[in-house]
């Protein structure tokens, strides 16, 4: 499923993928292990309120190459 972050539309970072789960454009959600526990416990939270299924197993810096950005991402989200 991570490599679907190369090609698929996403968004990168906790406001965006905030937003695109709000908003129902979150299919699946991804959580860096390395990251700040305040803000993946938060998202973590949301996508269960909101019913997007959560995955983890990357690091921030991956979850930052996948994305095509230059610095790492806590969170970030394949969009519908």
């Amino acid at each position: 499923m991570l490599d679907q972050l190369k090609s698929g539309c996403k968004v990168a970072g906790a406001k965006q993928t905030k937003r695109a789960v709000n908003d129902g454009r979150a299919k699946v959600v991804f959580l860096a292990d390395d990251a700040d526990p305040r803000i993946t416990e938060a998202m973590e939270t949301l996508c269960a309120q909101k019913g997007v299924p959560v995955e983890r197993g990357c690091t921030m810096k991956q979850l930052g190459d996948l994305c095509g950005i230059a610095v790492g991402s806590a969170v970030a989200a394949l969009l519908v």
